[in-house]
């Protein structure tokens, strides 16, 4: 990757750039998974009202969305989404180690995610990044919600 990486923060203007996003970057799961991924069903003029979300750039171009907030001691991930085009190249760990110094800035003690068990991929990647399986829901139409948790006294 050869365009340099950038990161700011959402505002309002950028809402139906992150909807776009995510759209694209979740269309890959509808064959999976036994419903739409909650992602692409957010209404993400009301959520951008109510989480952090913050941009990533590769050069001029929008390659990856976080969603995170800070709640109870913990820095919950709400969303990570990275373009299709830019899948595979390390953008999804980057903006994962941001929400770690967002944590820290923020004096959180752990992070939090959620994410579906049938989403291989990314349960695999949380876990190389740290993670553990906390719990496992079973939810509406078959889906598996996988809770895991980062303590951030521990290294990956």
């Amino acid at each position: 990757m050869t365009a340099a990486l950038s990161i700011r923060r959402a505002t309002p203007a950028d809402v139906d750039a992150i909807r776009d996003l995510v759209l694209r970057a979740y269309a890959k799961w509808v064959p999976i998974t036994p419903r739409k991924p909650r992602p692409m069903t957010t209404d993400y003029a009301l959520a951008i009202a109510d989480y952090r979300y913050d941009l990533l750039f590769c050069g001029e171009q929008l390659a990856g969305v976080i969603g995170t907030s800070v709640k109870e001691g913990e820095l919950r991930i709400v969303n990570v989404a990275i373009a299709p085009d830019h899948q595979g190249k390390g953008l999804g760990t980057h903006l994962m180690r941001y929400a770690e110094e967002l944590a820290r800035k923020a004096g959180a003690s752990s992070m939090r995610l959620l994410t579906n068990k049938l989403m291989r991929e990314n349960v695999a990647l949380y876990e190389k990044l740290g993670f553990r399986i906390e719990t496992e829901t079973q939810e509406d139409m078959g889906n598996i919600a996988v809770h895991m948790v980062r303590d951030l006294g521990t290294t990956s």
